[in-house]
């Protein structure tokens, strides 16, 4: 068998990675352990949330898989930070785990240009430095172009229970040691993470007259755009917290857990830690919030989320029933850790391939990072550019200002992770502009110019263009202080006489101010996002000068085996941040963690004397 792109995890990197890249017209295998474990969510059956649920858009906005799926499995909506600015807002998704494999395995099924293949992948084949395909556990071989190794937790993967000690990505699934040989074998700098997950509960055996109740969300909205309906009911979820009873049943366990005894030695995720470091380092709390969350429709299955452990199943058991409407919860599968390599990302440039490999691009958890979304994202651009690099065509490269797509690439294969990688709004420096109902805006033309669009997207596109069009000259219409003081506006009457657009920057001005007659589109979501660009227009206009100057310092081209130590004025401690980087530009430089403006000058002037030579 010859493919174009080979794809190595049915993950969220996986399929997100295998469909981008059939999209653009490489032919595609996606390599999968089992088949039927196509889309499965390891964790939390959840999408999106603050920082993810804008990934979750712009991999819809280039005709991915996440948002789609997620809307036919939804099973509860709520959009967090409702109560902040729409830029911060996070749009998340309690999904029925097995309505989302399903949904997925479907969109798969169907996509042109790309066959599945079920088994392990033992090892890359290599000619020389570049990929030429993978061997298969069965000592079968499919050659390839490219290959993107999405392999998640199951790359060396152990897990971890109380004394408990298995191999395997998943519990019930084995972990893939050989592929993990090999590449440590060819000298790639790897490490070892750790995560986590709680145990799942008997729903039926839940008091849930003693638990709070947080409904679905009652007003409209979806995760992608081309979901005009909620699929299926939607269930509420529970919030309920720990107290000192579960602080005592944990720290009486802390002597047994792997966390504590040395037996895990990995960094774990900071912003989504265990139960018991929860404990060990806040223990001065009086309890901390367990969200009850339903696993699907058709099971009693429930995931508390908060309570990821590695603890003794007997420990595990005397924590959830410590818990006000838990006392008589059965655990019908234990919380486990698991361990597993990574790849140090910095080895990664901008398209996430490796360079010393040619052909061999990696996305998700082999990245260091964790959760569906950044894996999801992740393999979209691994997909496009493994696509790009096997057909020759135009790779997918985006900044910080243009997308979190960009922001957390650029993290990455700049700054390299010492725990896993989350993504957070925080991390946006532009995060005004990287609103999540605006990413169909931002990238839709991105990804209609490299071919990464359907028909039904291409067509959503140029009625919006022509709907925007419309909105633009309805909005520069005139309008005086005072017609808008008669509309109810709190304006000033000053005699001022401006575009509707500009009003729509004051406070306490409405959409029914600016407004008269009939507006030229139906659409409420286009509508609404509208608005809000000319909102935020004035901060945007302000931060114009700083995203002109990180495109420009971003077009000054560096070697990635530039010799820093040979380049004046560097310090040793310069030399080796700018070493282990590898920046690709001036301005990828000045973005690792500790580089002086000294530090960029020197590197400016080495970079035009070459240019000049």
């Amino acid at each position: 068998m010859h493919f174009d792109v080979i794809v190595i995890g049915g993950g969220h990197a996986g399929t997100e990675a295998a469909a981008a890249a059939a999209r653009r017209g490489a032919r595609t295998a996606l390599i999968s352990f089992d088949l039927d474990k196509i889309g499965a969510m390891s964790c939390n059956p959840a999408i999106g949330g603050l920082g993810k649920g804008h990934l979750v858009r712009e991999v819809d906005a280039f005709d991915g898989l996440i948002a789609r799926a997620a809307d036919v499995a939804a099973i509860h909506y709520r959009m967090l930070n409702r109560s902040k600015g729409t830029a911060v807002q996070g749009p998340r998704v309690q999904a029925d785990r097995r309505a989302y494999a399903a949904a997925i395995q479907h969109i798969i099924a169907a996509q042109p240009g790309l066959d599945r293949v079920e088994g392990e992948a033992a090892a890359l084949i290599l000619d020389g430095s570049e990929i030429a395909g993978v061997e298969l556990a069965d000592g079968s071989m499919i050659k390839g172009r490219s290959v993107v190794l999405a392999t998640g937790t199951f790359l060396g993967g152990r897990i971890y229970r109380g004394e408990e000690r298995l191999d395997g990505g998943r519990i019930g699934e084995s972990s893939s040691h050989r592929m993990a040989r090999q590449l440590r074998a060819l000298d790639l700098p790897m490490a070892r993470l750790k995560t986590g997950t709680p145990p799942r509960l008997d729903g039926r055996t839940i008091d849930w007259a003693r638990i709070e109740e947080q409904p679905s969300d009652s007003d409209f909205w979806t995760m992608s755009p081309l979901s005009t309906c909620r699929v299926l009911p939607q269930l509420h979820c529970g919030v309920t917290r720990t107290g000192e009873a579960t602080h005592d049943a944990i720290r009486s366990g802390l002597d047994r857990s792997p966390l504590f005894t040395g037996a895990i030695g990995a960094q774990g995720p900071r912003y989504c830690p265990s139960i018991e470091d929860k404990i060990h380092r806040f223990g001065d709390r009086d309890g901390h919030q367990i969200f009850l969350e339903p696993e699907g429709l058709d099971t009693s299955l429930i995931y508390p989320n908060g309570m990821s452990t590695s603890l003794p199943v007997d420990v595990q058991v005397a924590m959830v029933q410590s818990i006000a409407g838990l006392e008589r919860t059965e655990i019908v599968t234990p919380g486990y850790a698991v361990e597993y390599d990574h790849i140090d990302p910095r080895t990664l440039d901008a398209t996430l391939g490796l360079p010393q490999i040619e052909g061999l691009f990696c996305a998700g958890q082999i990245n260091g990072t964790t959760g569906y979304e950044e894996a999801a994202g992740q393999g979209l651009v691994a997909g496009i550019n493994a696509a790009a690099h096997a057909i020759g065509i135009e790779p997918l490269i985006l900044d910080r200002a243009t997308s979190y797509l960009g922001v957390m690439v650029d993290d990455l294969v700049l700054q390299g992770v010492t725990e896993p990688y989350r993504m957070l709004t925080a991390r946006a420096e532009y995060r005004l502009r990287l609103r999540a109902d605006n990413a169909e805006t931002r990238l839709g033309p991105i990804a209609e110019a490299l071919g990464c669009l359907g028909s039904e997207r291409r067509e959503r596109l140029a009625t919006r263009r022509q709907m925007r069009d419309e909105l633009d000259h309805h909005f520069s219409s005139s309008v005086t202080a005072s017609v808008m003081r008669d509309r109810g506006a709190p304006v000033a009457q000053d005699g001022a006489r401006r575009q509707a657009r500009e009003w729509l920057r004051f406070p306490g001005v409405e959409l029914r101010h600016v407004v008269a007659g009939d507006l030229p589109v139906t659409d409420d979501a286009l509508l609404a996002e509208y608005v809000e660009d000319q909102r935020y227009a004035p901060y945007l206009e302000r931060q114009d000068a700083e995203v002109a100057q990180l495109r420009a310092n971003d077009a000054v081209r560096l070697d990635r085996d530039l010799a820093y130590a040979a380049i004046p004025g560097l310090s040793n401690e310069m030399v080796e941040r700018l070493g282990a980087a590898k920046p690709e530009t001036l301005g990828a430089a000045s973005r690792i963690r500790g580089i002086t403006p000294a530090a960029l000058s020197a590197i400016l002037l080495h970079a035009r004397r070459r240019v000049a030579a």
